[in-house]
């Protein structure tokens, strides 16, 4: 018999083991996250890695975490370096995909000295704001004009009692840990500003395609069932759904 032939049936004997190896769903999934305090911890505790873990887990995909600054991780992702980063706002990136279902919710507050009137949507435009570099919050709250993007969020109480910011900017979980190191917190007071989603950014491959399908299916069922309430409830932190 031919060469050929044998060659021709080898080939239609792998190729189709080669196709279904492809199309299996993938038995992890890598996320990269700047460490937020009780949200993303490094050792893999926190509200966000615990309703992650019930997202993939149940239907067999292990979740990996990589603490890394935001900006990597934002760009881990665009690179395919890992699956996924977590806590990226809506359209946020170029070069990812985003899911249908958020997460969670940002409760974004403004951090300020407490003998500052209070400031709304409607009036962040005539205020000095700052917030840590990668952010982004100018795209995302209206008629913002005049801020600064910080490095490291240690030197923001001295920035509001030096005056050389009005407000700083940030979660409410990082206002509050910011808050925290104040010698004295009466100085200060927080203010709630906008409740903005939280989406993971899928990378733009066959494995983010493949892993973005299945979370938004499992978030639909879990927001449905109501089993990611008892997460939110455990981390003391509002429902977002």
């Amino acid at each position: 018999m031919p060469v050929r032939y044998w060659l021709l049936i080898a080939l239609c004997t792998v190729v189709p083991l080669v196709q279904a190896d492809a199309a299996e769903p993938p038995g992890k999934i890598m996320l990269a996250s700047e460490e937020w305090n009780d949200y993303t911890n490094r050792d893999g505790s926190g509200l966000a890695w615990d309703v992650l873990r019930q997202i993939f887990e149940p239907v067999g995909i292990t979740v990996q975490s990589r603490s890394v600054p935001y900006t990597r991780s934002v760009g881990l992702a665009q690179r395919g370096e890992v699956d996924g980063w977590v806590g990226s706002y809506r359209d946020e990136a170029d070069g990812v995909l985003y899911p249908h279902w958020n997460f969670d919710s940002d409760h974004i507050y403004a951090l300020g000295l407490a003998t500052a009137p209070a400031p709304s949507l409607a009036t962040l435009g005539k205020y000095r704001l700052a917030w840590v570099r990668g952010y982004k919050y100018e795209e995302y709250l209206p008629n913002v004009q005049h801020f600064e993007q910080i490095e490291r969020r240690n030197g923001i109480l001295l920035m509001l009692q030096h005056g050389r910011a009005d407000f700083y900017i940030d979660a409410l979980s990082e206002a509050k840990y910011v808050l925290a190191r104040a010698d004295d917190p009466t100085q200060f007071k927080l203010t709630h500003i906008a409740e903005l989603p939280l989406y993971i950014g899928f990378a733009d491959n066959e494995r983010g395609r493949a892993l973005m399908v299945v979370y938004d299916q499992r978030v639909a069922a879990l927001v449905k069932s109501g089993e990611l309430k008892p997460i939110f409830e455990r981390w003391k932190q509002p429902y977002p759904f």
